[in-house]
């Protein structure tokens, strides 16, 4: 019998430590199987080299839990090891049984997962105590048996096994148990080995008879070991990979299509992303790639390894050049994964710019499911927008599709404005903006469709994208401002006329929004007075609620502009009865306002020809008073004016429709408006 203590020295605790930054314990299932499997792969590429004769018989790696005895055992009929190797590979840590081989077999092996004698080692996290029994393919080497207890010190003896292989024998821990469990131990293995090349064998499958399950005596086999990735793009169809999308997604609805990967320089990589139906839900989506080294399954939250908006993908990503054993930190900083990352961004955008040029009917049809997927990229991956500004679309509200490119030709003729400013008009919703898409529409324009939940930070960066260039929402002026031109119209009513109109019309200031009235020259067959928002304002107000930093705004209350057409018979008609009804009231606060405002001008420019010190306090009370007579007179005509526009059910009528045309009357004023209604019929 052999004893000794574990060769751990500074130079090579570093790879243990590494190692050993698992997020949990469980990963020791990984490890062994990992281990077992790369026995297996070394012993057929052994053979593959005619250093191994005979049949290699089944090659099967077997997983048993035993509660009793509180042991799990993985059981492998690889390559083994010689008393000597198990000396050198479980004891002396800093050497690294897969990578000597690898120098050996190059030629024939190409999928090792990881280094023997490391990951090994993450089996003491679960164990108070581990048995390694083994023999070596190599004729005449007797089995030996390796145990330790998890302090430096092991034994190795002599043992008897009948063939070659390897048994790993795991003595549980009181804090371990539930490793005991059946379940768990079937959980982890279709968690982390459900795509390894060699069968696993857990437990028997089993049948329903006389009322009860039992066992049929054959292996239950908890792996595919050809999953899809694996085979030639060449040798699969269409069904192979919806059948392959349903095994990793069982619940998932089925896929728009997908990307097979199959990179071999300047790195490996093999993988197939699958582009689904996203919903207007960006979080929903997320965790869905999972990420294998050689099939082993390490992570699913592959945020910081891929860009972002990768992550709203499915399916499988597979490299030997990424770390299997490391913390997801080291991951976002490896070169190779950066670089990676940087061919899948190009792989996907060259797919979609593919499909677009191949059958672009399907790619219009698919395009609701893929936009959010793509504005998502665009707006976070400037190299991704270099290639997907060529096949992203703009849908207008006729549901016709446009590159930016074919949009821009169509608008530019009739949407560019006074100042060579090219206008792209846009509604959030066909039915809520339907009057001013309709207006928009008789007036020649064009009216995008910009529902999706990302279009505001869309709109946004295209406008830093298109050169001289705005979106303009279609209700957020009147439509001759929306987009400016040299033509000016004329106004029926005076300056002071729409001044007093405006107190008029100021009849909604008790409701929660804030309205600002102002008068725009319109056709008098346009509407006497249409609600309006300010394009900033609500755009900084949805940027809040998505979370785009401009929570400032979101805090404050709407604001709408009630825009007043004085060229409208109605408009008209309503100052004309103002006058007729206040207009003997009206024109005496007017003298009354006019001579204050005369004497108020002739004391400051008399004051103003002295210097502050010069003129007396008397003459200053005396200014002050005119002031505030001013103040009362004017506060007087606007009482006059809002008592008029309350007490008339036209301005109340008025408002009310232009309310109604958005949307925006509700409650008790709709049941107003009603009862109004009937009156005036």
């Amino acid at each position: 019998m052999q004893k000794g203590k574990i060769g751990v020295t500074t130079e090579n605790i570093f790879p243990i430590i590494k190692k050993f930054l698992y997020s949990d314990h469980e990963i020791f299932l990984r490890e062994l199987i990992s281990n077992a499997v790369d026995a297996t792969q070394k012993l057929k590429a052994l053979y593959a080299a005619g250093d191994v004769r005979g049949d290699l018989g089944d090659l099967t790696i077997r997983v048993n839990v035993d509660k009793k005895k509180k042991t799990i055992k993985v059981t492998d009929s690889g390559i083994g090891m010689t008393q000597e190797e198990l000396d050198k590979y479980l004891n002396q840590i800093a050497f690294s049984s897969a990578n000597e081989f690898l120098d050996k077999y190059k030629d024939q092996t190409n999928n090792l997962i990881g280094h023997f004698g490391l990951g090994f080692y993450s089996s003491f996290m679960v164990s108070d105590k581990v048995e390694v029994i083994s023999k070596s393919w190599q004729e005449g080497a007797p089995a030996v048996k390796w145990t330790c207890d998890g302090s430096p010190e092991f034994t190795i003896e002599e043992t008897e096994r009948e063939a070659r292989g390897t048994d790993v024998i795991l003595h549980i821990d009181k804090d371990s148990k539930e490793f005991l469990e059946e379940n768990r131990v079937e959980q982890l293995l279709k968690k982390y080995c459900k795509f390894l090349p060699i069968e696993i064998a857990f437990g028997k499958e089993q049948e329903w008879k006389d009322g009860k399950y039992i066992d049929t005596g054959k292996d239950k086999i908890i792996n595919n070991t050809k999953p899809a990735w694996t085979v030639k793009p060449a040798d699969l169809k269409d069904e192979d990979y919806q059948k392959f999308y349903r095994e990793l997604y069982p619940m998932g609805d089925e896929p728009l299509f997908n990307i097979h990967l199959n990179v071999d320089y300047p790195f490996k990589l093999t993988g197939i992303l699958y582009f689904p139906k996203i919903k207007n839900n960006i979080e929903i989506q997320k965790n869905k790639i999972q990420l294998y080294c050689n099939q082993v399954f390490v992570t699913d939250s592959v945020e910081g390894i891929v860009p972002e908006f990768l992550t709203l993908l499915h399916g499988v990503l597979d490299s030997p050049d990424i770390p299997l054993n490391v913390s997801r930190s080291y991951l976002q900083s490896d070169s190779n994964v950066k670089k990676i990352s940087v061919h899948i961004t190009k792989k996907v955008a060259d797919r979609l710019n593919e499909i677009f040029k191949n059958n672009r009917g399907e790619f219009e049809k698919k395009w609701d499911n893929l936009k959010l997927f793509i504005e998502f990229g665009m707006i976070t991956e400037e190299k991704f927008y270099e290639k997907a500004s060529k096949f992203a679309l703009l849908k207008n509200t006729d549901d016709k599709y446009f590159t930016f490119e074919e949009y821009e030709k169509l608008i530019r003729d009739n949407q560019t404005d006074k100042n060579k400013t090219l206008v792209y008009l846009y509604s959030t919703s066909k039915t809520d903006q339907y009057t001013y898409i309709d207006k928009a529409k008789k007036k020649g324009y064009d009216v995008l469709h910009l529902d999706g939940q990302l279009d505001v930070h869309l709109i946004n960066h295209l406008e830093t994208k298109f050169k001289e260039s705005r979106f303009v929402r279609v209700d957020s002026d009147v439509i001759e401002k929306l987009i400016m031109k040299d033509e000016k119209r004329e106004s029926k009513l005076s300056d002071e006329q729409k001044e007093d109109l405006k107190s008029v019309f100021n009849i909604k200031a008790k409701s929660k929004e804030l309205y600002n009235v102002v008068f725009e020259a319109l056709d008098e067959n346009e509407a006497p007075i249409i609600i309006t928002q300010s394009e900033f304002m609500r755009r900084m107000k949805d940027m809040s609620q998505l979370g785009g930093g401009m929570n400032f705004y979101g805090d404050l209350p709407d604001s709408y502009n009630l825009v007043v057409n004085p060229n409208h018979n109605l408009v008209v008609k309503i100052s004309d009865d103002l006058r007729s009804a206040e207009g003997a009231k009206l024109d005496d606060n007017q003298k009354e306002r006019k001579r204050l405002r005369e004497e108020i001008d002739f004391m400051e420019k008399e004051h103003g020809k002295r210097k502050p010190e010069e003129v007396s306090q008397l003459e200053k009370d005396d200014l002050e008073k005119l002031r505030k007579e001013l103040t009362d007179i004017e506060s007087k005509r606007k009482e006059i004016l809002e008592g008029y526009g309350n007490g008339n059910k036209l301005v109340k009528q008025l408002v009310d429709l232009a309310l109604l045309a958005n949307n925006m009357l509700r409650g008790e004023d709709l049941s107003t408006f009603v009862r109004r209604s009937v009156e005036l019929l």
